[in-house]
């Protein structure tokens, strides 16, 4: 059914694996069958107490969106097939965590956002790059404040700078970080936990943590994709900067 990722069932617990290495990069068709997935998820929720989103490889859990898909003849369809993963992930009820092992760069990093929890290995990385293009991630924004205050969200997406595991744990953007080593076993404890517990019990619960955040994801979200589409896609320096990564180049700003 799928060919970019692993669906699979296991008693109370769901997983959506990349499977893309090593870099794991997210195309449209890979984020549609990922959109697939989620629905399969949803349609069968109540039988469902957790869903892991992993990755195939150590180098990378996802280097992030295709640069190719962001130019102007894709990007829209790109932003309604990739937010629509996040639009998913905020319906599901169920716990959602994320197993970062390498790389989460760019939409990579904003996949693992998108989870309840994030669980990384010691060799993770995390960043948003995208300014280094002239773009920026609107995922990232919708989520970042909320998670570790607007200054830190100002800094990591105004920067794009990559940061490890441990300053991520230290921001408190993930959880836990656990050794390589022996990574995946640890990770398929902790997930099992969940296992355990009442899944109407958890699923009520996450529904009033989402109550007590005050923080309407999809209202916020759409207010920052007009911004992308309309204000920022149609920048000189926005079309120079992924044209210059495509093309292997330096890029040259005209700030405009």
């Amino acid at each position: 059914m799928f060919k970019f990722i692993v669906y699979k069932e296991e008693g109370r617990l769901a997983e959506i694996r990349l499977n893309k290495p090593p870099y794991n990069v997210l195309d449209i068709p890979m984020m549609e069958e990922i959109n697939l997935a989620l629905d399969n998820v949803m349609e069968k929720e109540a039988n469902l107490n957790v869903l892991a989103i992993t990755a195939e490889g150590e180098k990378a859990f996802s280097a992030g969106v295709d640069v190719a898909d962001h130019t102007a003849d894709k990007v829209d369809k790109m932003i309604d097939v990739f937010h629509g993963i996040f639009r998913r992930l905020e319906r599901l009820n169920l716990v959602t965590v994320a197993a970062v092992k390498g790389a989460a760069l760019g939409g990579g990093c904003e996949l693992a956002l998108g989870c309840d929890l994030i669980i990384a290995a010691e060799n993770a990385k995390f960043g948003q790059p995208e300014i280094k293009l002239a773009v920026y991630p609107p995922i990232a924004i919708t989520y970042l404040s909320s998670i570790v205050g607007i200054k830190k969200a100002f800094e990591i997406v105004m920067m794009g700078e990559n940061f490890s595991a441990d300053e991520a744990k230290t921001m408190g953007l993930v959880n836990n970080v656990m050794p390589l080593e022996g990574f995946d076993t640890a990770f398929s404890n902790f997930v099992k936990k969940f296992e355990t517990l009442s899944g109407s019990a958890l699923k009520v619960t996450k529904k009033a943590f989402k109550r007590a955040s005050n923080f309407n994801f999809n209202d916020t979200l759409k207010e920052v994709e007009k911004i992308y589409l309309k204000e920022l896609m149609v920048l000189s320096d926005a079309n120079e900067g992924l044209n210059s990564f495509l093309e292997k180049r330096k890029p040259a700003w005209t700030h405009k």
